[in-house]
């Protein structure tokens, strides 16, 4: 048999333009065919022990669906995805592949040769999958009933793995549509909306009930459900907003991201005045943060409109938390970037509208906790922006609406759920808790990791309660 010679780097994949792409809000990486895809999936060394399984949250079986693209069998390919992940799409355009899987790829740590692109070909595969006719299952929930409060990524993976292994599942959703921040959150050039419908109508499909516009601790108290349910997974993600709190936040024109990605995202800002959700107009925006928030807080505003946009940072591009597709789509979009600065007043007209941020350049000192070197103010070095709207991006906290109603349930010292890494169980017996509400802002595919984990240990704990409440 002739040797497969490998390609030195990425099969690439078709994007719009970003002279084109920055005017509308379509999605920009249009996806490989399968020849891209099969040509791709022969890159890969099939190595028996995959580093890349082991990188995986949720732990993908990932030569055994790529060897199945490779040889054109995509229903091989889904089905092989499907016994790990409820969400392939999603994780296909949004998980940081590159920090995690493609980052352990045994073909990458040549220095010849770029690892697989994993992400892009778990998207092949889920975008054929859209196509395909959704098979919905009989509701059967004969092991038990399990409550899920919040539909995002983390809740659910969780009500898909636990309606598979027989569980009737009830997602409580306090928005009007589900998704958390998978709607909410993350724009339609990136993550477009018909995707994550298609995926969490896959998950109903399986079973699983999701009711919206109930909102836990005000809708429905928490002794209600555990009355109700056999057990209960908490999976409400951090989306109450940060802000630095310097002077002039309250002018007309300060944003946290939240706020105005909900508007453009959640709410179809984007599309207005066919959808009633106006969104500032605004010429000259500075954004505030280094994640991949505020990579999408820059991109809305530049497809709305705004002639100047430019990400503040108080680090480094090396420091930079975005993931590199991300910051590269931006600069190519025109995006401009202040490294080493941080806002510290936001100026107002006499009528309260916000028309300059105030800076102050920084320079790297000691690293602080997380590792990254300290940005330190120097003296002397103020300097201002205009602008007419600022975005503040610098994470979310605890949203207290179920929390401040349910005392019963500890939390650490940063306001989180005090829940295990391990078995995401909390301080009451039943009660299972994961994703940014226990750890704080992070990635779609670490929240899903969790929901595995939680779908798993419920399973355990509700067969085990039913064992001990059998008459001997």
């Amino acid at each position: 048999m002739a040797k497969v010679k490998r390609s030195y780097t990425k099969t690439p994949m078709k994007e719009q333009a970003p002279e084109v792409r920055c005017h509308n809000f379509e999605e920009v990486a249009l996806g490989y065919s399968l020849e891209e895809g099969q040509l791709e999936a022969s890159r890969c060394l099939q190595c028996k022990n995959a580093p890349c399984i082991e990188n995986c949250p949720v732990m993908i079986d990932i030569p055994g669906f790529i060897k199945a693209i490779e040889e054109g069998d995509m229903p091989r390919a889904y089905e092989v995805l499907g016994r790990y992940t409820n969400l392939p799409a999603i994780c296909g355009r949004v998980c940081p592949q590159e920090k995690q899987c493609e980052m352990v790829c045994r073909l990458g740590r040549s220095k010849k040769f770029e690892p697989v692109a994993i992400g892009k070909l778990e998207r092949l595969v889920a975008d054929w999958a859209l196509d395909q006719p959704i098979e919905y299952k009989e509701v059967v929930g004969d092991k038990g009933k399990v409550a899920i409060i919040g539909s995002g990524p983390s809740g659910l993976t969780a009500a898909g793995d636990l309606a598979k292994l027989g569980y009737e599942v009830i997602v409580y959703e306090a928005l009007h549509a589900p998704g958390g921040v998978l709607t909410y959150g993350i724009p339609e050039f990136r993550l477009p909306k018909k995707v994550v419908n298609n995926e969490i109508e896959r998950i109903k499909a399986q079973g699983v009930t999701i009711e919206t516009n109930v909102v836990v601790g005000k809708t429905i108290t928490m002794d209600e459900i555990l009355e109700e349910f056999d057990a209960c997974y908490l999976s409400v993600g951090a989306g109450a907003p940060n802000f630095q709190g310097i002077k002039g936040t309250s002018l007309k024109g300060v944003y946290s991201s939240s706020e105005y990605l909900t508007r453009i995202n959640l709410m179809h800002g984007y599309q207005f005045p066919k959808y009633d959700t106006p969104v500032q107009e605004s010429k000259n925006v500075v954004v505030i943060g280094g994640g991949n928030v505020a990579m999408d807080a820059a991109r809305s505003a530049k497809r709305l409109g705004a002639e100047n946009v430019s990400i503040v940072y108080r680090r480094s591009l090396a420091e930079l938390p975005a993931r590199e597709e991300e910051y590269h789509h931006s600069v190519e979009e025109g995006i401009n970037y202040h490294w080493l600065t941080n806002p510290i007043e936001y100026v107002g007209d006499e009528e309260g509208r916000l028309v300059a941020v105030k800076c102050i350049q920084m320079e790297l000192g000691e690293p602080d906790d997380s590792g990254r070197r300290r940005p330190v103010a120097i003296p002397g070095s103020e300097f201002i922006i205009e602008a007419d709207t600022a975005i503040e991006a610098i994470g979310q906290g605890a949203n207290k609406v179920l929390l401040d109603t349910f005392p019963e349930l500890a939390l650490n010292k940063w306001g989180y759920i005090d829940a295990s890494e391990e078995t995401c169980a909390t301080s009451i017996p039943g009660v299972y808790a994961g994703g940014d509400i226990v750890t704080g802002a992070a990635t779609v595919i670490l929240a899903m990791g969790a929901g595995k984990i939680a779908a798993n240990e419920i399973d355990n704990y509700v067969q085990n309660k039913k064992l001990q409440e059998q008459p001997v």
